[in-house]
Order: structure tokens, then C-alpha cells, then sequence
């Protein structure tokens, strides 16, 4: 094991993060705060922006799908198909991202009475829209293609839709090109002009959030545009402020703030009159605010105010009698961001608040219809590797909460069944290996059809029939990864060393081509460096490519110009295609460009995130854990250490050899038990009953029977004698 590894912290840090977040309350405890703080310092996540993602799980703190600067103009797209009866193909890709936003965005359409079909690439399509989907759907007369998870990278199949009168929108995640392709709409987050405060969401939650403004449009706040308006006394520098913020979509679209000198300032020189001006106008006390604007400008000009804390009490009582200073002190968002602790973002966060409820009260079919969603985006920003931060994290602890909640919806009920996966249990791990690579198992195997068709179709026993296709699929491609790396195991290794040990190339007629990106997933990990994957079919040589420490994929294949046919990803993950006849240069390419690739150091250290006294460890500090699920990308599983603790008990369990290690630690008013995996041969050698330890470790929690128990799994274990 590595040498252990904790970063010092600052007291004083770790006391202003207790404090400005409230982490005392939220454990009721002390001690524990103190620890979530000093974990919180040492990942570096130290800003409210960060950490409210981690304490918070409310869907009102996802981001507003209008916040996309195209999103608007989708809609209405998508509304005059409806209207006019268009017929709407929605083209999807064949991974769990793929599948799951394609259903997300199907169910949706079809919900709203539109004449709409899918198409998934199957067997050897490549990657992306094709020629042939576009003119299979140009002689049905179709008119609109709405891509999913894809689109940004084809350039030619969409001017080749535009030359037959079919319309394209586009939705996607993934790193555009340069030069991007000539839709009539764009909706990808890592465009430069998209506006999206968070780049790094799956396909599926780009899917999401356009059906989420889909629905919105069937509400009565659908591109109503309204202002907020609120005056308040500076009694430091003896003036009156004014702040008014005009909203649509329950977005900011634009605000002012000025200030009145009473006696001084006169009516025409503000700006608000003119910015107020044909807009409905909500105030939190209509009546306090005209008396206050009468007194600084006279009772000959009126302003039309609209009291919105009449409205507000109607849906939270208590607001009733709440005055505009107290909004702030209630706005949760005000914690965690310190230009939203105004009076005005206050009033702002409640408006909206109380129109999603309003919302929530006359459609609750939408919030049936969203929890099914997110169980889908759940999947999808695990499947795809999307960092466990920002919203992100809302989706997928919101996403297996309705699992756990409501029950898999329907497709994943069926799957779950199959692969006997526990609820009561379930956890993003559980997710990541078993439901995700059995439907990701489909599309590698040529059938994505099959994902699609078990989420959408109306007949259980199909459904039923269709999961244990999957399963055998999986099973089958579990076999294929394994024939394939013991193949091409010796070759990569070669590989790497003619690359300089930056890069592995493997490429066999062998490889199926649905598993290249498990297989160079695979050698990554192995070899600790970017690798890539290559098979052939028929003319056409088709790869994948996973990287890591800190070399971006999409960047790396871009140096290779107009060589490919197609090509695309993200900074971890791409795929590409090209004539075999350019093999030899394409590998000569390859080798050229790994001399000059600089890799990032791994640690040799082992980080520790907190060192938890024996008597710390008591049935709440799983508190601290749960916070951090779900874990993921850019936010690993936290790692204890504990030093000087007693074994209190040991078992050698296991029939398979080397053995593991059950232990039992003694930490004074509790005994936490722990599992020592493979060490089971260190009892009575180096390992003692009576004997103290220090130990690394994670913790989790342990379903057995119906019953949840804490334990630790130990990661290492030295000797305490000289701490």
C-alpha cells in the first residue's frame, strides 16, 4: 500500500465552513461537523456553489432548462410540429445514454399526440446520424429529425437533411467541432454560445431538460413575462434602493438597480419607470411600497403593483405575515451563494419556488412523468462517466430515490427482476455494475433496438422476454472482453513500449466491434495510460479510445485532421472510423504524436480525507458518507484512517483462496465490525486479537437479510505499537 497521506487544514477554515453552512445543525453534533468541514476543505470544496450539491438534493436547485439559449426556440419548433402534424424522428445512439435519452424524449412527443418514431444505429452503423436515416425518413415525408446524445460531429448527414427539406434539431453533450453543423437549432451545453451554467450533463439530461421546457410550455408561466420590483431604505447612506428584475420563464432575462436621494432625485432621471413599463409588476408589499413611493415622488405618479405575498401565503401560510428583510433570512439558496442573500434574488427564488408549486398542483402528472425521467438520467451520468458534482448529483440521488421510492419504472422493473438487484440496497455502485453494462451490453452487440424497445414497450411479458434477451447479450459480451484481452494482451503490451509508454494501440479482427471501448477501457486501466481499441469491418476500421491523466481524447484524435470519417467524444471517452487502406498511417500517425504526449503523475500517496478517532466511530458518522454519494467521477469514495484501534474479534470466512478477513474493531461504546478482502492469511501472523491497529479505510453500509449495518472495508492495516 502506498504511504498514507492527509492534507492540513486550516482550524480557522473549518470552523467559518461549520458555521456559514449550518453543519453543526444538519448532524446535531459537533464532532461530526467538524470532520464533514475538514473533508469538505481537503477536496477543495470550499465554495457555496460546490457545496451546496452536496447538502442539498432538492429538485428546485437543478438548473432552469431555459437558461439554455436555444431552448425556447426548440420549444416552439417542436409546438408547430404538433400543430401542424408533422411527423418527428428522433435519431438516438446506441449506449445507455443513448437509449435512455432517446425514450425520455419519445414518451414525451408521443404523450403530446405527435406523429414521432425513433431509429438507434444497429448492427455496423457507425456512430451518428446517417445518410440512410435521413432518406428513409425523407420518403415517409418526414420534416423534422431531433437528435439525442449525438448530431454536433455530423456535418454532412445534416446539410444532406437540409438539401431535402427535413428540418434538424440537435441535441447532444458532446465536444463540438470547430466547425458545427448547419441545424436549425443547437442544444448542447459545451457550445460557446449556449449560456448553460453546467457543461458537463449527459445526453440524456440535455433530452431531459427539453422535455422539462416541453412541459413547462403546457403551463400558464410559459413565456409569460413579468418583473419583480422591490424599494427598500439605506438608512447608512441615507438614500432608498430600488431593484427590479424582469423574468420570463422563470429566468432572469435582465435587471437594474439604482438609487433615490429623497429630495434630490428626481422621477426622470431613473430608469426603472421606462424598465417597468408594459410589464406585470410584482412586489412582496404592494401597499408599503406605494406608500413609500408616493412620499419620495408625490401621489400624482402611481405605479400598478401587484402584492405577491398574498400569493405567496396562500401556498406557505407562513409567509403571510413574513416582511420582504425576512425572505432573506429564509432563502436557502442565500446560504450557499452570497450575491442570492438580497432582497431581490430572495424574492426571486421564492417567486419561482411558488410557481413550480403552482405548477406541481395543477399537472401532477408532470411530476410522475419526471421522477420516471430521472431514473433514466440517473443512469446516464453514471454510464457516461459524468462528474458527481453540481447538478449532476441531484439527478442521480433523485434518480435511485425514486427508484427505491416509486419502484423501477417500467423496462428497468423487469431488468431489475432479471439481474436480482436489491432495492432496499441499492446504491450507484450497484447501478454501475450491474443494470448499466447489461443494457450498454445490448447496443455492443449489435441489438440496441432491444434497450429501447424494453423501456418503451406497453406489454409486460414482452418486457419480461426482452430483459432476459439482455441478460444473455450481457453474458455473451462479458465472454467476448475476456477472449479479446487475453488475445491482444502480449501485442499491447509491445504497443506501449514502441509508443514511448504513453499510449496503447491494439487492433485485431477478433475484436467485436461493440466492445472496443470496454477493451481499451480495460487496457487503460492495466497500463495506466491512454489506450485505444481497433477493429475492422468489412472496408472500414472502427475504434475506441479511453484516456486519463489529463490527456483529452477528442483533442488527441482532432491533431489527426480530415483523417477520419467520422470522429467524436469527450475529454475521456471517443470513438472514431477510417478507410483500412490508412491503417499502417494511421498507426504510424498515432506513434508520432505519442512521443510529445505529457501524462500527469500519478500520487504515490494515499490521500486520506479525515482521521476519525476510535470514540468518533459511532452509528452517525455514516452520516458523513451518505453526503457524499453519490460517488463517481471527480469525487471518489472517501477514505478514512483511524489510528491505535484494538481488534476486538477475527474470522477467516471465504472458500476461495487467498481467504478474507472478517474483523470486529473495539471503539469503547461500540464494536464496528470491517472486511479485510484476500488477507484472511495475515490472522495470527501479523494480525492479532487484543492487538491495535491503524487502518485505512472506506465505509459503507451492509445489507444482509433486510438488515443495514455500518462496517468499514479495510484498505490497509499497520501496526499501531508506535503511533
Amino acid at each position: 500500500m502506498n504511504n498514507w497521506h492527509k492534507k492540513a487544514v486550516n482550524a480557522k477554515e473549518i470552523h467559518e465552513l461549520c458555521n456559514k453552512f449550518d453543519l453543526e445543525k444538519k448532524f446535531q453534533d459537533k464532532a461530526n461537523a467538524q470532520i464533514l468541514a475538514s473533508i469538505f476543505a481537503r477536496r477543495g470544496i470550499t465554495q457555496g456553489k460546490d457545496i451546496l450539491y452536496f447538502l442539498e438534493d432538492d429538485l428546485r436547485f437543478q438548473h432552469n432548462p431555459f437558461c439554455f439559449s436555444n431552448m425556447e426556440d426548440a420549444v416552439e419548433r417542436i409546438l408547430q410540429a404538433r400543430d401542424d402534424g408533422e411527423k418527428i424522428l428522433i435519431f438516438g445512439d446506441k449506449d445507455v445514454d443513448g437509449i435512455t435519452s432517446t425514450t425520455i424524449l419519445y414518451e414525451q412527443l408521443k404523450k403530446m399526440g405527435i406523429d414521432v418514431q425513433w431509429r438507434l444505429p444497429v448492427a455496423d452503423d457507425a456512430y451518428g446520424l446517417s445518410i440512410q436515416a435521413v432518406d428513409d425518413f425523407a420518403a415517409q415525408d418526414g420534416t423534422l429529425i431531433i437528435t439525442v446524445d449525438c448530431g454536433i460531429s455530423n456535418f454532412e448527414e445534416i446539410k444532406h437533411a437540409n438539401d431535402l427539406g427535413i428540418e434538424v434539431i440537435i441535441t447532444d453533450h458532446h465536444n463540438p467541432p470547430e466547425q458545427l453543423p448547419e441545424a436549425i437549432i443547437i442544444v448542447d451545453p459545451k457550445t460557446e454560445d449556449a449560456l448553460y451554467p453546467f457543461k458537463d450533463i449527459s445526453g440524456a439530461a440535455v433530452a431531459y431538460k427539453l422535455v422539462s421546457a416541453l412541459r413547462f410550455s403546457q403551463t400558464d408561466f410559459y413565456n409569460d413575462e413579468c418583473c419583480l420590483f422591490s424599494i427598500s431604505e439605506n438608512t447608512e447612506e441615507k438614500c432608498f434602493e430600488i431593484d427590479c428584475l424582469k423574468i420570463r420563464n422563470l429566468v432572469k432575462v435582465k435587471a437594474i438597480h439604482e438609487k433615490i436621494i429623497p429630495g434630490r432625485t428626481s422621477i426622470y432621471d431613473l430608469k426603472f419607470p421606462y424598465f417597468l413599463q408594459g410589464s406585470l409588476i410584482y412586489c412582496w408589499d404592494a401597499a408599503l411600497a406605494k406608500k413609500t413611493l408616493g412620499e419620495l415622488f408625490g401621489s400624482g405618479i402611481e405605479f400598478n403593483l401587484t402584492d405577491f405575498r398574498s400569493v405567496a401565503g396562500g401556498i406557505f401560510a407562513p409567509l403571510k405575515t413574513k416582511s420582504e428583510d425576512d425572505l432573506k433570512n429564509l432563502s436557502v439558496l442565500g446560504k450557499y451563494f452570497d450575491n442570492e442573500n438580497s432582497a431581490i434574488n430572495a424574492f426571486y427564488n421564492l417567486y419561482v419556488t411558488c410557481c413550480k408549486r403552482i405548477n406541481a398542483t395543477k399537472h401532477p402528472d408532470f411530476e410522475k412523468d419526471e421522477q420516471k425521467d430521472l431514473q433514466l438520467v440517473a443512469l446516464a451520468a453514471m454510464a457516461d462517466i459524468m462528474p458527481m458534482k453540481d447538478e449532476n448529483r441531484i439527478f442521480v440521488k433523485n434518480g435511485i430515490a425514486s427508484i427505491k421510492k416509486n419502484g423501477p419504472r417500467q423496462g428497468l422493473a423487469e431488468l431489475f427482476a432479471t439481474l436480482n438487484i436489491n432495492l432496499g440496497a441499492l446504491t450507484s455502485t450497484d447501478l454501475s455494475w450491474s443494470i448499466i453494462p447489461a443494457l450498454n451490453a445490448a447496443g455492443r452487440m449489435g441489438q440496441s433496438n432491444l434497450a429501447l424497445e424494453l423501456m418503451i414497450s406497453e406489454n409486460p411479458r414482452e418486457r419480461e422476454q426482452i430483459a432476459k434477451k439482455i441478460y444473455e447479450l450481457n453474458e455473451e459480451r462479458k465472454e467476448l472482453v475476456s477472449q479479446a484481452f487475453f488475445k491482444i494482451h502480449d501485442s499491447a503490451q509491445a504497443n506501449t513500449q514502441e509508443n514511448g509508454g504513453n499510449l496503447c494501440i491494439v487492433a485485431d479482427e477478433s475484436i467485436n466491434k461493440g466492445v472496443t471501448g470496454i477493451l481499451a477501457a480495460r487496457l487503460m486501466q492495466e497500463f495506466n495510460i491512454p489506450a485505444i481499441a481497433l477493429t475492422f469491418c468489412d472496408d472500414i476500421c472502427v475504434g475506441s479510445m479511453r484516456s486519463c491523466r489529463g490527456l483529452v481524447a477528442t483533442s488527441f484524435l482532432d491533431n489527426f485532421g480530415n483523417f477520419f470519417i467520422n470522429h467524436g467524444g469527450h475529454d475521456c471517452a471517443a470513438g472514431f472510423s477510417f478507410h483500412r487502406e490508412k491503417f499502417d498511417e494511421f498507426l504510424q500517425k498515432a506513434k508520432e504524436l505519442s512521443q510529445n504526449i505529457t501524462l500527469e503523475t500519478d500520487s504515490e500517496l494515499t490521500e486520506i480525507d479525515a482521521e476519525i478517532p476510535a470514540s468518533y466511530m459511532t452509528p452517525e458518522i455514516i452520516k458523513i458518507v451518505d453526503i457524499f454519494e453519490p460517488y463517481g467521477a471527480e469525487n471518489k469514495e472517501l477514505t478514512f484512517a483511524t489510528n491505535t484501534i484494538p481488534v476486538d474479534s477475527a474470522t477467516v470466512v471465504g472458500k476461495k483462496t487467498p481467504p478474507h478477513l472478517k474483523l470486529s474493531f473495539d471503539c469503547g461504546k461500540y464494536k464496528f465490525p470491517a472486511m479485510y478482502w484476500s488477507q484472511g492469511e495475515r490472522f495470527q501472523k501479523d494480525i492479532f486479537i487484543g492487538e491495535k491497529y491503524n487502518i485505512l479505510y472506506n465505509m459503507n453500509r451492509n445489507y444482509f437479510n433486510g438488515v443495514s449495518t455500518n462496517q468499514i472495508i479495510i484498505l490497509d492495516l499497520q501496526s499501531g505499537l508506535n503511533s
